[in-house]
């Protein structure tokens, strides 16, 4: 059973950086291609995607995070992050991890497992 354990969330003054981490306990998918995405949502507002990595190593960004927001991946350690720089007031959500099978792109594939999110905050 996949688990997904998002980390790194906080509170930080706009401008500043906030480093996130997901660590998964198993490889989601090992014989099929998969993405490894980002998502935030706030109160209200319908989930959005931040950041994804397939497993070819493709990345693909939300309009508002890119030249600010890197993903990245450590296969040897189960583990995706995301490098958030120049945050802004509107980055404010909570963050989830989440994996699924590669259809087409990681923007409109699957996901089946997600984490249980970590809040950032930035004011």
């Amino acid at each position: 059973h996949v688990q997904l354990v998002e980390s790194g969330g906080g509170s930080v003054q706009a401008g500043g950086s906030l480093r996130l981490a997901c660590k998964y306990t198993q490889s989601p998918y090992t014989r099929e291609q998969y993405c490894m995405g980002w998502f935030r949502q706030t109160p209200g507002k319908a989930r959005e995607g931040v950041a994804a990595i397939n497993s070819d190593g493709q990345i693909v960004y939300a309009e508002s995070v890119k030249g600010r927001f890197t993903i990245s991946r450590d296969n040897a350690k189960n583990s995706v992050y995301l490098q958030m720089n120049s945050l802004k007031l509107e980055d404010t959500a909570m963050y989830y991890c989440a994996a699924g099978r590669y259809v087409y792109d990681c923007w409109r594939s699957p996901y089946t497992y997600w984490g249980q999110g970590t809040q950032v905050t930035v004011s």
